[in-house]
């Protein structure tokens, strides 16, 4: 359900006078669904998925992930990749990585700001994250992703 269809219910919910336990308690969920999420709540999303990807990155590699390793989850606010990269991390992982965990984001202006910290060693690739999705999605170029499924 999106949040005008929860808002609805809620109005009719409150509009009949609920006073049993149950029903208050519906009420209450369904107004924390509604409510925004907190601004530090957002960032704590998009640091948690920024370090799978990064601790992610590090086991199939085999280099190091860490604050002072080859790899690294970048700090939040910086700016740069999301997923920091240093020569031998960079060498064999060559993409500018964005990370995205929430419920609303723009696909176009995501991949912008992710081409935008593309360098000459590096292709651009968006991991994005919802909370229905089982597991984080990656978008790529279409050619590209093409040139590595058939290794060309």
């Amino acid at each position: 359900m999106n949040k005008a269809e929860l808002k609805t219910i809620l109005a009719l919910l409150e509009s009949s006078n609920p006073d049993k336990k149950d029903m208050k308690r519906i009420i209450a969920k369904l107004k924390k669904e509604i409510a925004p999420i907190k601004i530090s709540s957002a960032k704590g999303k998009g640091r948690n998925l920024q370090q799978k990807v990064a601790k992610s990155i590090s086991r199939y590699t085999g280099i190091a992930y860490g604050a002072d390793e080859m790899i690294a989850s970048r700090e939040m606010g910086q700016s740069g990749t999301d997923v920091r990269l240093i020569g031998p991390a960079k060498k064999a992982f060559p993409f500018a990585v964005e990370c995205k965990s929430g419920e609303s984001w723009s696909l176009p202006a995501t991949i912008r700001q992710a081409k935008a910290n593309e360098d000459p060693l590096t292709t651009w690739l968006v991991v994005l994250k919802r909370k229905e999705w089982y597991s984080p999605v990656v978008c790529i170029d279409f050619d590209k992703f093409m040139s590595i499924f058939f290794r060309k």
